[in-house]
């Protein structure tokens, strides 16, 4: 039970209207996540359907992040799912596990991430990437010897979009778990779809 139950859809001011449309940038550089299939994140927005006015800053900015990034998509989900990793945040992991396989990450590529930086098979850059979120949660900052190898492959606004992802993904993380929000049903009944196609391949 959350500590502060979502509101339904219903239940949403006329203010997350216009909260919601921020979310489409002006100048979107990747396509907008598919919504086939896909979790509707319906106990996200019910939470911020309690604070209009921070929803549309917040998704402002998430949808710069999402949309606008001049990281590649798969780079930002390794992003988003090593801070779900350090943050223990299973609500933002399951979320973004879909959104990691449109982005081209394979099952063997997303359980690894939970091993983080040192696990095999990561390139260097995937490696400092993974890095770069421990650090940056941890230490607040990112060392002298990964932001080297993120600087040899990666421009300004790359790793300003980087950091920024981390902070971002970061502070939903928080929400999520002290809130305590719960896993929507949508999310479970994909996921136990899955498994039924698995066990019958």
């Amino acid at each position: 039970m959350a500590r502060i139950e979502p509101l339904t859809l219903r239940e949403f001011p006329k203010e997350m209207r216009a909260a919601l449309a921020a979310m489409t940038p002006p100048n979107p550089r990747h396509a907008q996540p598919s919504s086939e299939g896909r979790p509707k994140a319906l106990n996200t927005l019910g939470t911020f359907a309690h604070h209009p006015e921070l929803a549309k800053a917040y998704f402002t900015l998430n949808g710069h992040l999402l949309m606008a990034t001049t990281l590649s998509e798969r780079q930002r989900e390794l992003l988003v799912l090593r801070v779900s990793v350090v943050r223990d945040s299973g609500y933002e992991w399951i979320q973004h596990v879909f959104m990691a396989r449109d982005a081209g990450l394979d099952d063997e590529e997303i359980s690894r991430v939970t091993f983080g930086p040192t696990a095999p098979f990561w390139d260097e850059l995937d490696a400092a990437i993974l890095r770069s979120v421990d650090e940056l949660i941890v230490d607040g900052e990112i060392s002298a010897s990964t932001w080297k190898v993120l600087a040899a492959h990666l421009d300004v606004q790359q790793i300003l979009d980087l950091i920024f992802t981390v902070g971002s993904y970061d502070l939903l993380a928080r929400m999520f778990r002290s809130f305590e929000l719960e896993i929507d049903q949508d999310i479970k009944d994909l996921v136990a779809e899955r498994a039924a196609k698995a066990e019958t391949a």
